[in-house]
């Protein structure tokens, strides 16, 4: 069969390009709103009074406290908001139930008991903003709810400040504790969305940390003990049986077998490692039993150093966030200013009382100006963004998707299964003259029957579709990176690559121009030999998903920039995107190799967007614009 010669695996080459992760990023603590800000232990961020988050995600999931705390303050918000609502508007009708005093009590209290109690977070975030001169968001909040209550409560217990003009028909003073009450509650629900959201996002990290080994087989002398992963220490040998996960990155020391590193490389093909080869943890072990050596373990891997770059990016903020604060930081001074002024105004050329005027009037102004669609904006956009794009089978992950997206002018997409299949099959059959398809696929399904590698599954698959019954065959044997032998009915049979063709000295020229053909059209080829004579080529193909030609076509007539990056072969890469009609190829790259290409065509002026379906393509979506 044509394996991959056992050499060093060009994808751990990428952990020595991917810069390593900071020490002090393992068990710290930042803020969601202000990255710069890293701590030691949990706590509350400096500028704006936010719970800070752990930046490393670990495998089991623990209790999110500001997502608990936050929910309930927000449950207990909307209960006591309620009684307020009806008592403020449902006066006339209370009004032979309840005495028009008790019923500002009522509201008074449980205004209270909504703004200090369940708000205080919102206050708390809004007086740190004030001391630090960092006003954002959290300033506007807080003021406005403030405003609204102190005022009322001030109208409440001295009604004689407010004048007629400002009145009720009835000569009554307008309240706002209802105003002020649901506007925390209304913030509290967008905080609560908020951290659902950031919640999300460190599940899908978690869904990447599932994917590596949980135990490892640990050598000691002449037995195997089974350890933690988190136990395994460098230099220290360990088991790796067929169907495991590898438990980290590694050299082979003992035995040989085919692994599965799509996951890191995009290559649809599974690589065959030998002595000295070297291996990436979390990738998948097909066939053979090895021994590895291990040289790094925790956050030093490959996979964990990925889930890092990843992280890292997530917690980077969207542009309108960004600019809600920068609009905040001008926007208070302003209210501030305007408030005053307008006070000052009514105090000296207003007419009596002025001071009266006045205030009411700089009252008016900060009301008016609560902030309570800023606070709710954001959240609020994301939420509705992301349900709407579920419904169309699209996971949306911040704002800034949202806001960026219509500014995209080019794409890049991995091939292994995004334009891809992922799944190799038989393609073609071809015999030499004297022969058939049925009579060389049924010899080379027995001879692959043994064979634990996808390419034997992909032959075994097309022999059971077509209903050949396999042979009996004997004295079974494998050579890495050439192909497969046996007897089958006392005659030797043989299925690989041309180096199996040269090792039995037997010429391919009768059918090297059909095989090279095909190589170009993306097949993998292997050459089917008995009695010492080629009778035919099998080409396995990884097919192209039959909905990808139409999006092609569609994303060309948008005139968007198509690239194509994989960590699969030149030949393949380049026959895939001649189908498909892509404008640009970069096959064979590395994971950190794709996130440069993405910042090349972001430096050529291209808003770019990355789509992909594996690890391997993670450092390069995370560095996108999509």
């Amino acid at each position: 069969m044509p394996h991959h010669k056992p050499d060093c695996c060009s994808a751990h080459k990428a952990v020595s390009q991917i810069e390593a992760i900071d020490a002090a990023a393992i068990g710290s603590y930042t803020c969601p709103m202000h990255p710069e800000i890293v701590r030691a232990a949990p706590g509350i961020c400096p500028l704006c009074g936010m719970a800070l988050e752990a930046r490393q995600i670990s495998v089991e999931q623990t209790p999110n406290l500001e997502l608990i705390d936050m929910s309930r303050r927000f449950g207990w918000s909307v209960f006591l908001t309620i009684p307020i609502l009806v008592l403020s508007m449902g006066a006339s009708f209370l009004q032979g139930l309840l005495p028009w005093q008790i019923s500002i009590a009522l509201q008074a209290i449980l205004s209270t008991a909504i703004i200090f109690g369940c708000g205080k977070p919102l206050l708390t975030r809004g007086w740190s903003s004030v001391l630090t001169g960092q006003l954002n968001m959290f300033t506007l909040i807080a003021l406005g709810t403030l405003v609204a209550y102190g005022y009322s409560l001030l109208a409440w217990i001295f009604p004689g400040i407010v004048p007629l003009l400002f009145r009720d028909p009835h000569s009554g003073v307008p309240l706002y504790f209802e105003a002020a009450s649901v506007i925390t509650a209304l913030v509290l629900m967008g905080q609560v969305l908020e951290l659902k959201g950031r919640a999300q996002t460190g599940n899908a990290l978690r869904a990447l940390l599932d994917l590596s080994a949980k135990v490892a087989r640990k050598i000691t002398g002449n037995t195997e003990i089974e350890i933690a992963v988190e136990s395994v220490e460098i230099g220290d040998c360990l088991r790796v049986r067929p169907g495991e996960k590898l438990p980290i990155d590694g050299e082979i020391i003992e035995g040989n077998s085919s692994i599965d590193e799509s996951m890191i490389t995009g290559e649809s093909i599974p690589v065959e490692k030998g002595l000295g080869s070297k291996v990436i943890g979390g990738t998948l072990n097909l066939s053979g039993s090895f021994v590895l050596r291990a040289e790094r373990v925790g956050q030093g891997t490959l996979l964990a150093q990925i889930i890092q770059l990843v992280s890292e990016a997530q917690r980077s903020r969207a542009p309108i966030q960004r600019l809600a604060d920068q609009f905040s930081a001008y926007f208070i001074p302003v209210v501030l200013g305007i408030a005053l002024i307008s006070f000052i105004t009514w105090s000296v050329w207003g007419p009596s009382p002025g001071m009266s005027y006045g205030f009411i009037s700089a009252i008016a102004v900060l009301i008016i100006a609560c902030p309570c669609a800023l606070g709710l904006a954001t959240p609020m956009s994301i939420m509705v963004g992301m349900g709407r794009g579920a419904q169309a089978g699209i996971l949306i992950k911040n704002a800034e998707t949202l806001e960026r997206f219509e500014k995209i002018t080019a794409l890049v997409f991995d091939k292994t299964g995004t334009l891809t299949e992922g799944k190799p099959i038989v393609n073609h059959i071809i015999p030499i003259s004297g022969f058939s398809e049925e009579h060389i696929l049924q010899e080379a399904a027995s001879l692959e029957y043994q064979s634990e590698h996808p390419l034997a599954g992909a032959i075994l698959k097309a022999a059971k579709e077509r209903g050949l019954a396999l042979k009996n065959i004997s004295e079974f044997s494998a050579e890495i990176g050439i192909g497969v032998k046996a007897l089958c009915e006392g005659k030797a049979i043989a299925l690989g690559n041309t180096q199996l063709l040269e090792q039995l000295n037997i010429s391919s020229a009768v059918l090297e121009d059909r095989a090279q053909a095909l190589r170009h059209a993306g097949e993998t080829i292997m050459y089917f030999v008995k009695d010492q004579q080629l009778l035919g080529l099998i080409g396995v193909v990884d097919p192209i998903k039959k909905s990808t030609l139409a999006a092609i076509q569609i994303l060309q007539k948008a005139g968007i920039y198509l690239v194509m990056a994989t960590g699969d072969n030149p030949i393949t890469a380049h026959a895939v995107a001649e189908n498909l009609g892509i404008d640009a190829v970069e096959a064979g790259v590395l994971p950190q190799q794709k996130s440069k290409i993405i910042e090349s065509l972001r430096a050529q002026g291209y808003q770019v967007a990355m789509a992909g379906d594996g690890i391997n393509d993670a450092p390069a979506l995370a560095s996108a614009d999509i």
